[in-house]
């Protein structure tokens, strides 16, 4: 099946896990899917972010920030705005509003002070920035509790995370800081249990300009340390300051290209490290996803026409 028939069914997909929102449910099919895991800070909004080129339209802070499971499906399309699931009709064209809405959508269901559900949020985002694809951004893992949380807040996001990357459709997404103890990476331990011999996981690794000073992460990013199949890809987000002086996605794409061809650790690897990088394979990975889901589909399915809200 060629490309045109991947881009047919991806809407078909974005339909029914919008679906399933709508009615407060999980979708349980067994649907290709990207799923982006880590602990807390560890870097995922950054990452996702610079997937859209648009700064700051995820909820930022302290603590669990992302409370409920975010559906972010990208739309390649010549014009720029964001569309939500539970406001149909309205467009979005300030991304600092998608943010605000984000944010209010979220305390409606789980209220202000820090709690979680697995009732997820649908955000379309229209952009010639962007590559057709589908993640599902899961909340960071934590073991402390706060605010109204319960005392297991950390099973049940580990139960929240489970729901989707068990699933043998689903290509996980594991982000983890290169200035932790890898080998005690989060998002590396629930990965390894459900997908053991690193099959559908693919890491990231974040923060490697915050590493200390004569150390790296050439082994991990080689695949020699916790190797996984698909491998490592290392990304460098904007940091704190460049985030408060509102740097141009533009130019921090620019700093992080720069960053590994100029690293003496790095530099030998450079062409397959970076945000581009990332999202290239991932592109990639979806039209395999897909086109093994397409070969499983019914004729009716295959043939249907693109569907939206």
């Amino acid at each position: 099946m060629g490309n045109r028939g991947m881009e047919d069914l991806i809407p078909l997909i974005n339909k029914l896990q919008d679906a399933f929102s709508t009615i407060g449910q999980t979708c349980n099919l067994d649907l290709p899917q990207i799923a982006v895991v880590g602990g807390q800070s560890a870097g995922k909004s950054s990452v996702l972010e610079n997937f859209v080129g648009r700064l700051d339209f995820l909820p930022r802070g302290s603590g669990i920030v992302t409370r409920r499971p975010l559906i972010l499906q990208l739309v390649n399309s010549k014009v720029e705005y964001a569309e939500f699931l539970h406001c149909k009709g309205r467009k979005f064209v300030d991304f600092d509003e998608v943010r605000l809405e984000i944010e209010a959508e979220t305390d409606r269901i789980t209220g202000s002070n820090k709690g979680i559900s697995s009732i997820p949020i649908n955000l379309r985002v229209y952009s010639p920035n962007v590559l057709n694809l589908t993640l599902i951004d899961l909340p960071g893992m934590t073991k402390v509790a706060v605010g109204d949380q319960p005392v297991d807040i950390e099973h049940q996001i580990r139960e929240m995370l489970m729901q989707f990357i068990t699933k043998e459709s689903c290509l996980i997404l594991a982000v983890t800081p290169a200035n932790t103890d890898l080998a005690n990476s989060d998002a590396l331990k629930i990965s390894k249990e459900v997908d053991p011999q690193g099959l559908r996981t693919i890491g990231v690794i974040t923060k490697l300009d915050l590493m200390d000073e004569g150390t790296d992460a050439r082994d991990i990013l080689e695949n020699k340390l916790l190797p996984l199949r698909r491998g490592y890809i290392g990304v460098v987000n904007r940091s704190q300051k460049d985030i408060d002086g509102k740097k141009d996605i533009r130019a921090a794409l620019a700093a992080e290209r720069k960053f590994f061809l100029s690293h003496p650790g790095y530099r030998h690897i450079a062409e397959r490290m970076g945000t581009p990088h990332l999202q290239k394979t991932l592109n990639q990975v979806r039209n395999v996803d897909f086109r093994i889901y397409w070969q499983r589909s019914t004729a009716s399915s295959t043939s249907a026409s693109p569907l939206s809200w």
